[in-house]
C-alpha cells in the first residue's frame, strides 16, 4: 500500500468532484475522523515536553502580518474588497488539524508539527476576532463575542483529543502505547476525510459559481499564488530553523473547512471560494511531494 500513497490524494480529489453532492451528507461525521487522527498523533508524542519553538513564533508572525498587509495592499491597488478578503482569510486561516499526517510522512519532526497544531490554532482564535472587529460584515460584534464563537469551533477539535491523550500518558501508559502503534493508520483515515471535505468544497464552488465567473477566476488565481507563497516561504523559514518540511507544511497546509466557516460568518461568503480552491491546490502539491519522495527512495 505504501507505493500507492502518492495517488490517494488525487483519487480523493477526483472522487470528490464526481460525488460532491453526496459528500455533503457525510459532513456530520468529519469531527469524529479529525478526533481519531489527532488522538493517534498526540499519543505518539510526549505532550508534557512540548514547547513553543522559534519556527512556530516566526510562522505565527508571518500569518498575522502577511494576512492584514495583503488585505490592505489589494484594497489599495485594485479596490476589490472580495479578493482582499479572500487573501486575508487564506493567509490567516489556521493550520490543518491533520497536518501531522502528511508532514511526518515527508520527514518533518512530529513534536514541532504537533506543537504548532495546538498553539497555531489558539493564535488564530485570538487574532481573527481582532481583525473582524474592523473588517467584514459583523464589525458590530465585540472582540469577546467573536473570540468565543471561533474558540467554540476550534477548541473541541483540538482540545478534546489533546486532553484525552494527556490523560492516557499520565494515567494509562499501556493504553497510550497501544494506540501509538496505530499512528500510521492516520494517513488512510485522513484520505477518507479528504474525500468528504473536498467533495463539500467542490460542491461549494458549483453552488456559488453562477453569475460570479470573473470573481471566481481571480479568487482561483489568487489562491494558487498564495498557496505557492505559503509553502515556499514556509520551507525557507523551516530551513533556517533546521526543519524545512515542517515549515512548509505548517504555513502551507490550511484548515480550509474552518477558513470557509470564518469567511461565511464574518466576510463576504463568496470570499470562501478562495479556500475551496486552496484546498485543491494544497492537496495536489502534497501528492506531488509524496510522489517525489517515493521516487527518490526507489
Amino acid at each position: 500500500m505504501q507505493k500507492y500513497r502518492s495517488y490517494i490524494l488525487p483519487a480523493a480529489i477526483l472522487l470528490g468532484l464526481l460525488l460532491h453532492r453526496w459528500c455533503a451528507y457525510a459532513a456530520p461525521i468529519t469531527p469524529y475522523f479529525i478526533f481519531i487522527i489527532l488522538l493517534l498523533n498526540f499519543v505518539a508524542v510526549d505532550l508534557r515536553k512540548l514547547r513553543i519553538t522559534k519556527l512556530s513564533v516566526w510562522i505565527m508572525i508571518v500569518q498575522m502580518v502577511a494576512s492584514i498587509s495583503a488585505y490592505y495592499l489589494i484594497r489599495l491597488c485594485t479596490h476589490n474588497e472580495l479578493i482582499a478578503q479572500g487573501l486575508l482569510i487564506g493567509l490567516l486561516c489556521p493550520v490543518a488539524s491533520s497536518v501531522v499526517v502528511i508532514s511526518c510522512m515527508l520527514g518533518a519532526k512530529r513534536e514541532t508539527v504537533t506543537e504548532y497544531t495546538i498553539f497555531g490554532n489558539l493564535m488564530v482564535s485570538v487574532m481573527a476576532p481582532f481583525y473582524f472587529t474592523f473588517i467584514g460584515v459583523h464589525q458590530d460584534l465585540s472582540f469577546w463575542s467573536s473570540f468565543i464563537l471561533i474558540l467554540r469551533r476550534i477548541g473541541p477539535t483540538i482540545a478534546l483529543p489533546f486532553f484525552v491523550a494527556l490523560f492516557l500518558q499520565i494515567f494509562c501508559k499501556k493504553v497510550n502505547d497501544t494506540l501509538s502503534r496505530f499512528k500510521n493508520w492516520t494517513f488512510y483515515i485522513w484520505a477518507v476525510l479528504l474525500l468528504i471535505t473536498l467533495g463539500q468544497t467542490i460542491d461549494f464552488i458549483f453552488i456559488h459559481g453562477n453569475g460570479n465567473g470573473w470573481n471566481i477566476l481571480w479568487l482561483g488565481v489568487a489562491s494558487i499564488l498564495t498557496c505557492a507563497f505559503n509553502f515556499g516561504f514556509g520551507k525557507w523559514l523551516g530551513r533556517q530553523q533546521g526543519d524545512t518540511m515542517a515549515g512548509g507544511q505548517l504555513l502551507g497546509q490550511k484548515n480550509t473547512a474552518m477558513g470557509i466557516w470564518m469567511a461565511n460568518t464574518y466576510l463576504n461568503p463568496l470570499a470562501s471560494v478562495f479556500l475551496a480552491f486552496y484546498s485543491v491546490w494544497q492537496n495536489l502539491f502534497n501528492s506531488w511531494q509524496l510522489w517525489r519522495q517515493d521516487r527518490e527512495k526507489r
